[in-house]
């Protein structure tokens, strides 16, 4: 344990120092000494009050344990040392020698042998934590790297989770914050909430929050309990009551209750829908004394007052990062003057078409130089980035088919086109994320269909990747088995590739090789022989030609769908774009093997449900969601049904024709036969519907206001004077659609 250091005041005039008390020594400077050795001095100039003394004093002593870090790299490198060893505290002070910056040093003087303590200079890293660097707060986060949380981030993640002390940084409140931190996450009781005595200390300022488990599902009440912990965490303690105990008194009517310090010791019970709902209740607290502390700063008020009337998440993050100007050195920005150019200068070249007020845009460009600076990195040199500012070059991206441009008018946005000389333009389809676009990037490089004319072409087609980037993605594989180049047959297929282009790998076999491989399984060429990713190569799916290139295309998707798909975040939009009922099993994360074999046996169920179904199960799409994997599948089983069911749970949803949410009966083995039955009673109309689809509307911000109707008034009635106010709220009006007039995606998100 460290001593507190000793401060001493020498006065020259009374006893000399020798090498210490000359002239060129006493130029208003402290000296620092450890073990009897000077190791450190600083002018006094900097200092100012006790504050910078004690900050500057500790400062220079833990120089060596207080580390700074400058970009986020820096700050990732700092977590992957210190994980599995020691947690982080992370903080921010907004300039040096102040009360936060001296709380700090202390709080690090005490805790630096349990703690990494780490300074942010602002900058990048302040930006990756979410913080405006206008902002004039102080700041502290806890990272918790000792034990790695999995409720926090995803296992394959190299980052600590993090947890932010919401009270103002001082000595004192950073000390109750980390005695917090080491609070258990969850406590188990057994007896009623009001039995529980409250916290004692150091967590008695600390509110208590209850949760109530029941036999049946007590490991998903654990799972949920610790989800919310963490996002509670530094906020109020989590105790889980086990019903099953006799001592719990609670009607069943509520599954959670709090306490708040200070007030008394009444217990207060609640019915919960949501996190949102508990998490109000000290979010709430938190922002108003937040406000206090920056009393006086008009400018970071209305930020947060604007922040919660925007339109959704994507909007409120790009209105507080608007100040962030992207750095666009490795895209070309293209205009009408320059397009034909620098197309012309690349085999390939992608588009990115963007408005500078549309928040989607704005958030997507910076995954989009993401893209374009990973294929940089990576030596890429065949494929040129480009953005369109359409709010700036109108007559480029409002081009009229006939015209030069080879892509018709962009009228959504974002908008990602792959150009190619002499080609048709390619619209990107795929998920808006950086990751999703660059996998089709990489896969767009190769030709579709690729001329394959030896065995060893074959054999690298259908085992290697097309790119080192690509490694450990498997994608599907598409064989064209033709004899003759002139047949009507090859054209139609040529023209299928080449929409399959960057989804899917084809290749087109010549020569000899089409009888051998026609003789190896069986065919009669023409045919198109599938490899499915999820199935061994050794067993290609076999498709005779279609009559036309649109029809071909369908077949191809139907066989490479997976009989029952896993779904994910990634793939839910590609699925839902089919348009079939989707019949869909919930099912838990896995303690155990055995858990794990009782997972795959309801898997398996499912697959029996296709196979003894037949021609009837092709109006609906057996899936399955883990909710291990896709912890979201969480909140979409709580909106089907209005809350957590038992698990495992099976539903049906999204009907072509009605919004209605059937759950099959949770005590009911799921057994493909049962299931069969199931479905008939449904389509029968003997089942009552669990839920609906569609009741978590996203209205307008704001009322629409017809300026144009204004404008007309205004002409029509011109004002005697300059001064007359016109009278807007008279010409606010709302636009409401029919039913029969919304399109199929405003289902899951609409913006007027």
């Amino acid at each position: 344990m460290m001593r507190a250091p000793s401060v001493v005041n020498v006065s020259c005039k009374k006893e000399a120092v020798q090498t210490y008390c000359t002239e060129a020594k006493q130029q208003h400077r402290a000296f620092l000494f450890r073990g009897g050795k000077e190791f450190l001095s600083f002018s006094l100039d900097t200092v100012f009050d006790v504050n910078s003394i004690v900050a500057e004093v500790l400062f220079a002593i833990l120089r060596d344990e207080v580390k700074y870090v400058h970009t986020d790299a820096d700050l990732l490198a700092m977590e992957k040392a210190a994980k599995g060893k020691k947690d982080i505290v992370l903080g921010y002070v907004r300039s040096l020698g102040t009360q936060e910056h001296r709380s700090l040093m202390e709080t690090a003087y005490v805790y630096g042998s349990k703690y990494q303590f780490i300074l942010i200079t602002g900058g990048p890293v302040l930006k990756q934590l979410g913080v405006n660097e206008s902002s004039q707060l102080s700041r502290v986060w806890f990272v918790h790297c000792r034990v790695h949380s999995t409720f926090m981030t995803p296992v394959t993640s190299e980052r600590c989770s993090l947890t932010r002390m919401r009270k103002p940084l001082s000595t004192l409140n950073l000390h109750t914050f980390l005695q917090l931190m080491e609070a258990p996450l969850v406590s188990e009781v057994y007896v009623d909430p009001s039995s529980v005595p409250p916290p004692q200390f150091p967590y008695q300022l600390t509110p208590q929050v209850f949760l109530f488990s029941h036999p049946a599902t007590e490991h998903l009440d654990l799972d949920t309990a610790t989800a919310l912990a963490w996002r509670l965490r530094g906020l109020a303690l989590l105790l889980l009551v086990h019903r099953q105990s006799p001592a719990v008194k609670t009607p069943d009517k509520y599954n959670a209750a709090y306490r708040l310090p200070e007030k008394s010791s009444e217990v207060k019970y609640l019915t919960l829908h949501s996190f949102d709902d508990v998490l109000e209740l000290f979010t709430k607290q938190e922002k108003e004394e937040e406000e206090e502390v920056e009393e006086g700063d008009h400018v970071d008020e209305e930020e947060d007052s604007y922040l919660g009337e925007l339109d959704d998440e994507v909007a409120a993050e790009v209105y507080k990062n608007r100040g962030h100007f992207q750095e666009m050195d490795s895209v070309t920005r293209l205009t009408s003057d320059n397009f034909h150019t620098e197309v012309a200068q690349s085999s390939l070249t992608v588009v990115l078409f963007y408005l500078k007020w549309d928040a989607v845009s704005m958030a997507f460009l910076g995954s989009f130089i993401e893209v374009a600076e990973k294929l940089e990195d990576s030596k890429v040199d065949d494929i040129q980035m480009c953005v369109v500012d359409c709010g700036e070059w109108t007559d480029l991206c409002a081009a009229q088919p006939g015209t030069a441009v080879p892509f018709q008018p962009i009228t959504v946005f974002p908008s990602i086109v792959l150009i190619r000389p002499q080609q048709s333009a390619q619209h990107y389809r795929g998920m808006l994320t950086g990751e999703a676009l660059h996998h089709f990037i990489m896969m767009s490089r190769m030709a579709s269909p690729v001329l394959l004319s030896t065995k060893e072409e074959v054999t690298s087609f259908l085992q290697e990747v097309p790119h080192p980037d690509l490694a450990g993605h498997r994608p599907h594989r598409v064989l064209g088995l033709f004899r003759t180049e002139s047949q009507t047959d090859l054209s139609m297929f040529t023209e299928a590739a080449e929409s399959l282009r960057g989804e899917v790998l084809t290749g087109l076999l010549k020569h000899e090789l089409v009888e051998k491989w026609a003789a190896e399984h069986a065919v009669d060429p023409p045919a198109v022989l599938l490899f499915p990713s999820w199935r061994k190569l050794t067993h290609p799916s076999v498709l005779p030609v279609s009559s036309s290139s649109k029809e071909l295309l369908a077949h191809i998707h139907t066989a490479l769908l997976q009989p029952v798909p896993e779904l994910t975040v990634g793939n839910l939009p590609s699925f839902l774009s089919l348009g079939k009922a989707l019949l869909l099993l919930f099912v838990g994360e896995e303690e155990d093997e055995i858990g794990r074999r009782q997972n795959q046996a309801l898997v398996d169920e499912m697959r029996g449900v296709v196979e003894q179904g037949g021609v009837r199960m092709e109006r609906y799409l057996p899936c399955w969601i883990h909710l291990g994997r896709t912890p979201a599948g969480m909140s979409v089983l709580g909106s089907y049904l209005g809350s957590m069911p038992p698990l495992p749970a099976l539903v049906l949803t999204h009907l072509p024709t009605r919004d209605e949410v059937y759950q099959y009966p949770p005590n009911t083995p799921i057994l493909a036969t049962s299931v069969l039955q199931w479905l008939l009673s449904v389509e029968d109309g003997m089942e009552s519907p669990a839920g609906l689809l569609g009741g978590d509307s996203w209205p307008p911000a704001f009322e629409f206001y017809d300026f144009l109707k204004v404008m007309d008034m205004q002409e029509a009635n011109p004002s005697p004077t300059d001064e007359e106010e016109v009278n807007v709220v008279e010409h606010l009006v709302t636009k409401k659609m029919s039913d029969d007039h919304l399109d199929i995606n405003s289902k899951f998100h609409s913006e007027l």
